[in-house]
């Protein structure tokens, strides 16, 4: 038969108490954390057809988890998350066969 619990033991309290104590006496952490603008840059070097450089500057915007995507001084999206940013990435490549 099923016996329902509905004390918590004597160790399991204290532990809890002294965990809460702690955060408690901790000073408080920064609220909330202000990322910069600029938040990542991506630098793609390709040697297929000559040197060609392309940087892809992310800078913060005003939704989680998306970026505001430059590609060399021009805005490529306004809104978009990192998957797609590196889909965009893989799919702009051209496939070239192995010799």
């Amino acid at each position: 038969m099923y016996i329902k619990r509905t004390k918590i033991s004597k160790k399991l309290a204290a532990m809890r108490a002294a965990k809460e104590r702690i955060r408690l006496e901790s000073p408080a952490p920064d609220y909330p954390f202000e990322p910069p603008k600029l938040r990542r840059i991506i630098v793609i070097i390709d040697f297929d057809f000559g040197k060609m450089v392309n940087i892809i500057r992310l800078y913060k915007t005003n939704r989680i988890d998306c970026y505001q995507a430059v590609i060399d001084g021009k805005t490529w999206k306004n809104h978009i998350g990192w998957s797609k940013i590196l889909e965009g990435i893989r799919k702009s490549f051209i496939r070239i066969h192995a010799i």
